[in-house]
């Protein structure tokens, strides 16, 4: 694995705007989603990550207990293991496609080609979620909640906190969490 120097976007700053191809074959903008959504929610993973299994069905519970209320989840993919032997951006591209397809995903899944979307947020770990407001600013980042191995365990769903407690006015808190998952792969 490669470590890489990460820009880690701290809380009350802006969040990196992006324009990213996703596996419905447009391409997606964070500020076209702030224009007509009060919270956009970025969430980095992968298609081979054990945390991002765990969590995509909790993912997708989110998107639709809050989608109404003016807020979209997005996936993030920008893991290099995933290009193949011979760094073919197809065969990721194609990998992605298949796991929206078999999770039913119900938010977007981008792909971060370049890696920079990601090392800009500060991204080392999948599945860690930034919340960012309707003005652009990151207003959470880290777990999802507290239990990964276990949905129905009681714990700390920091993720769906943060998101009430944003549409609702009210202190985040906490405002950020450790990444807790499996360990980014970067390009060299």
């Amino acid at each position: 694995m490669n470590k890489l120097e990460t820009i880690d976007t701290p809380i009350g700053s802006y969040a990196p705007d992006f324009e990213l191809p996703g596996i419905d074959d447009r391409v997606h903008h964070l500020s076209r989603y702030l224009e007509n959504l009060r919270s956009v929610c970025v969430v980095s993973m992968s298609n081979k990550c054990p945390y991002v299994e765990q969590y995509i069905d909790r993912l997708k519970n989110i998107q639709a207990e809050f989608a109404e209320n003016g807020f979209t989840l997005i996936g993030l993919n920008s893991s290099q293991d995933e290009l193949g032997q011979e760094g073919s951006s197809g065969s990721n591209f194609e990998n992605m496609k298949k796991f929206g397809d078999r999770h039913q995903l119900n938010f977007p899944y981008l792909w971060d080609t370049t890696q920079d979307v990601t090392r800009s947020f500060g991204t080392i770990t999948t599945a860690t979620a930034f919340l960012i407001d309707s003005n652009g600013i990151l207003r959470y980042k880290g777990q999802i909640d507290d239990h990964p191995q276990d949905p129905s365990a009681s714990g700390t769903d920091y993720l769906t906190n943060a998101i009430a407690n944003l549409f609702a006015s009210q202190e985040i808190q906490p405002t950020e969490t450790p990444q807790v998952g499996t360990p980014l792969t970067w390009r060299k």
